[in-house]
């Protein structure tokens, strides 16, 4: 039982080495990063890369064409154009037509930088994560290369205006028009993009609309990565596969599908496109560019517009916060990219759970205590069976130092007399563990729910905890978490074994080290864990008279 009990806390310590290393990849490497970047915007042509496109179909005819102002081909004269919503704030090149800079308003930095908004697409050079459309044609066709003119150089949604159109326009020589139309509405991460093709051209036109994700994999840090960061996409076939920034460095992704998404993933946040579900077939790819950049993207079906007539295209994007509410309602399973990985099946009632705690409290601090409470009392059962074995292994106590001091060192008769022992007193050593086992999933599922979920991101609880995603500040809920280890520690059976009940006496010093440095939340639900363990153990073991 003793050399189970090392294995099993000797695990719990790697466990603990692998979260604090994820944690640190994921808040305090990045803050230190976006101090230190550069803001050298790269060159286009460095970094994109279109899209590799299969051959066009024949044309098909279309309505006739409406006549195009000259006037609205005015060009703005600006590299970029701001627009700015109630929750974006944003830049789109008038190369390619593509948003290259994108600041949630919504979503600030660091709860010390409440000001400060996450700037989620960026061109910077260490943080280079932009989107990317255009149409692929054999002759003169928009791709993301090609510049386009615009109206005014900044457009902003106005008190009262639920709904922003930005359109740019694009000509070529042998009179081809093409209006590409940005859509953004009030309250919304949703934007919808529009292709108008105007064919002046005299021949024929065909072409395929394409969007992409082209971003850069950043500082990749250690090897243990907790948090997803990469390709991902949903078809008929496959709800949500994933494809890593290694796997497009081996080989290209390329699948054929009539409906689902392609999206770009990173902790807490999702920029996705999301083609027209209209069956008809679509192809997804993914590749890697050079080895420093990476592309997520659908070639849509091709549209077709004889001389004099006109064709249209059109698809959307979700470029913004993790949110099962709104991801729901924008596309089929576009919410599991809320990931919390093989125990989803866990994860999503638990986060269900605290969001309906979260109603009635409005303290998501709260909601975590509470939802602590109700899996403890769903394991209730299971845990007083473990106590009670502890309780019953703690009254061997003077029996098993006894055998101890008859054997001395020699451990295989030692071990013999002690396992004689236990069936004398018919006590199973493995039953402290295996209730604990039990409830593993448990734990780490509602692991992936305080890591995941944006709900919890900068959420104040109270008195000194401003940020539940955060550490905490002044390092109480770590002490707290230590002594309350240190007190369920002096309820458990001593180990016999001189070297391991050292070990056990600086585990809660090492394991408060540890959880310094994890977000505020979890550390709470482990110190009311332990509160409401030592509880319940201390009643069991009491009443068997153990103590």
């Amino acid at each position: 039982m003793d050399n189970l009990r090392t294995l099993f806390i000797f695990g719990l310590l790697i466990v603990s080495l692998l979260l604090w290393e994820a944690w640190q990849n994921d808040y305090v490497r990045p803050q230190q990063q976006a101090a230190e970047q550069a803001e050298q915007t790269v060159a286009t042509n460095d970094v994109t890369a279109q899209a590799e496109l299969p051959d066009l179909p024949a044309a098909q005819s279309a309505d006739a064409l409406p006549d195009v102002p000259q006037a609205q081909l005015a060009d703005s004269g600006a590299d970029k154009i701001h627009v700015k919503t109630d929750v974006m704030d944003l830049h789109i090149a008038t190369q390619g037509g593509d948003i290259r800079n994108l600041a949630l308003l919504k979503y600030a930095v660091s709860s010390e930088q409440p000001d400060t908004p996450v700037q989620f697409l960026n061109d910077t050079a260490s943080h280079f994560f932009v989107t990317q459309s255009g149409l692929r044609a054999e002759g003169a066709a928009p791709t993301h290369y090609e510049k386009y003119r615009a109206e005014h150089n900044d457009y902003t949604l106005q008190e009262g205006q639920d709904e922003l159109k930005v359109p740019l326009y694009w000509q070529a020589d042998n009179g081809l028009q093409v209006v590409k139309t940005y859509t953004f509405k009030r309250d919304s991460y949703v934007v919808d993009v529009d292709y108008q093709v105007l064919n002046y051209s005299g021949d024929s036109f065909s072409a395929y609309p394409y969007a992409q994700l082209n971003r850069n994999r950043g500082d990749d840090g250690s090897m243990f990565i907790y948090t997803y960061t990469g390709a991902v996409f949903s078809s008929e076939s496959n709800k949500y596969e994933k494809v890593k920034f290694e796997d497009l460095d081996d080989t290209a992704f390329n699948r054929n599908v009539t409906e689902g998404w392609a999206a770009m993933l990173q902790h807490y946040f999702v920029a996705a496109i999301v083609p027209p579900q209209d069956q008809q077939q679509k192809g997804f790819y993914g590749k890697s560019i050079n080895g420093s950049n990476y592309t997520a993207g659908v070639r849509m079906p091709a549209i077709s517009a004889e001389a004099g007539e006109q064709a249209s295209a059109s698809y959307r994007m979700y470029l913004g916060p993790k949110k099962h509410d709104r991801l729901e309602n924008v596309a089929d399973n576009l919410q599991l990219t809320v990931d919390y990985g093989i125990l989803t099946i866990i994860s999503e009632p638990l986060f269900w759970v605290m969001q309906w705690i979260h109603k009635l409290t409005n303290n998501w601090g709260w909601s975590i205590v509470f939802l602590t409470v109700l899996i403890k009392l769903a394991f209730y059962r299971l845990s007083a069976a473990s106590y009670r074995s502890m309780a019953s292994m703690r009254k061997l106590t003077p029996k098993l130092a006894s055998l101890k001091e008859r054997y001395g060192d020699d451990k295989q008769q030692f071990n013999k007399a002690m396992m004689d022992l236990y069936r004398t007193e018919k006590i199973n050593p493995l039953g402290g563990c295996l209730p604990i086992l039990v409830q593993m999933p448990v734990f780490l599922a509602f692991y992936w729910v305080l890591v995941e979920s944006i709900e919890l991101r900068q959420a104040d609880f109270i008195l000194w905890i401003h940020d539940l995603t955060a550490m905490d500040p002044y390092f109480i809920l770590p002490v707290l978490f230590g002594l309350s280890m240190w007190f369920q520690q002096r309820l458990n059976p001593a180990p016999q074994d001189p070297a391991q009940a050292m070990m056990m006496k600086i585990f809660p010093l090492v394991f408060t080290v540890f959880f310094a440095f994890f977000p505020a939340g979890l550390v709470l639900y482990w110190v009311v864990n332990n509160v409401l363990s030592i509880a319940q153990q201390w009643y069991i073991t009491r009443k068997m008279g153990a103590l």
